[in-house]
């Protein structure tokens, strides 16, 4: 039996908070950080979960990585920069790993840039290939946080920085590393913005998971980052799961045969059964397809009416940097120093489609159950049918 990995620390970004109290106050409250843009379309306004405020400039240092990317992922490293410190004078700087997820990196950057060749035949002097690089991410955060271990990025689309704890507890398992931070992050940027228009599969709305009136998704961004060591932490990784469809460039396997096998995995790797999990934060894209098929796969292992809500409704579709940022919720809830001592609640309309297998979507205030093990598990499913699910634990159960 595999020796637990806890994960120490926690840092997150998204629409709805900086840190991780603004974070858990909005997910009790059941806010949603999605408003409505002018200036991403050329057409029309488009509602998306952006992050708020001017971001922190990078330091000097970083120029050639300086992008909207790594600056929201600097936040996130901030909150667990002392715990890295730490594990950095325990176990040594190049024993500690950087595995992150990202699926747009610093397009934006190269938008603007290539905008302003357009306009003055000039590259702008502050841009450089590196900052839209997929692995400018892991990059950045290995040269901020002062570590030498390995470093790379995951861009497996939607389940990216989900994927990353699984490459991570492979490398500590192996021996390679004693810990590793990972996690992902995702920008806004119109060539992604367009991209998801042409596919037809953009709200006109804020999203709706799992509502009759779903009619696509929102898109969002934002960072997540953490500590993961076999020192005891507060909340434990017990669980991953990891399959491929193999069905389709885009839709989702319709049976949800790669989703429910991925929750197997996970429940077995974890060595816990169905009715151990009390809550599942749902990957809940709020598509027609993902929503069928998800609720179909969640019903066919838990049965009907497990406690779960998409919290996409809040934040919208963070893309490659979902999986990170809804463990980073989770592990808020779990956390008991942090928690509220409440489920993140599902936003929608309340308006239930009755073709879709039954679940139990988290009202507001809903508590965390007091009858059984808290356990949960957070699923992400990506482009292409790369699905991964995620079983976390509150540390002692």
């Amino acid at each position: 039996m595999r020796l637990p990995l806890y994960l120490e620390d926690c840092g997150v970004v998204t629409s709805i908070g900086i840190g991780k109290s603004e974070t858990v106050a909005a997910l009790l409250a059941g806010n949603t950080g999605i408003t409505l843009r002018d200036d991403l379309a050329s057409d029309r306004g488009i509602y998306v979960g952006a992050v708020q405020g001017e971001l922190p400039p990078l330091d000097k240092r970083f120029v050639s990585l300086d992008c909207r990317n790594n600056r929201l992922m600097q936040i996130a490293l901030l909150e667990i920069a002392p715990a890295v410190a730490g594990a950095a004078a325990r176990y040594g700087k190049d024993r500690i790993a950087v595995i992150l997820g990202t699926s747009t990196s610093g397009i934006e950057s190269g938008e603007m840039a290539y905008l302003n060749y357009i306009q003055t035949g000039q590259w702008p002097e502050v841009y450089h290939y590196q900052q839209q690089e997929l692995s400018g991410l892991s990059q950045f955060a290995a040269k901020f946080l002062g570590l030498s271990g390995p470093a790379y990025t995951v861009a497996t689309a939607c389940s990216s920085s989900a994927k990353v704890f699984a490459s991570a507890r492979r490398l500590i398992e192996a021996g390679i590393v004693d810990a590793a931070v990972v996690g992902g992050a995702d920008t806004l940027c119109k060539m992604t913005l367009r991209g998801f228009s042409s596919l037809e599969i953009m709200s006109s709305k804020r999203c709706n998971p799992f509502s009759i009136n779903r009619n696509g998704i929102t898109i969002g961004e934002g960072a997540a980052a953490f500590l993961l060591t076999r020192e005891k932490g507060p909340v434990m990784l017990l669980g991953v799961g990891e399959t491929s469809d193999a069905y389709h460039m885009t839709a989702p396997d319709p049976e949800g045969n790669g989703a429910r096998n991925a929750m197997i995995q996970a429940l077995t790797d974890a060595h816990l059964a169905p009715s151990d999990i009390c809550y599942i934060n749902l990957h809940g894209t709020a598509t027609p397809f993902n929503d069928a098929m998800e609720s179909r796969a969640v019903s066919s292992v838990f049965g009907p009416g497990m406690v779960c809500s998409s919290t996409k409704g809040m934040t919208g579709h963070m893309l490659g940097a979902a999986g990170a940022c809804e463990a980073a919720f989770v592990w808020l809830t779990l956390n008991a120093e942090i928690s509220s001592g409440y489920l993140p609640t599902h936003l929608w309309d309340n308006q239930i489609d009755t073709s879709l297998a039954s679940l139990g979507f988290v009202k507001p205030m809903t508590p965390l159950p007091q009858n059984k093990p808290i356990a949960m598990m957070s699923n992400s499913f990506g482009f292409g049918g790369s699905n991964a699910s995620l079983v976390f634990a509150r540390t002692g159960i």
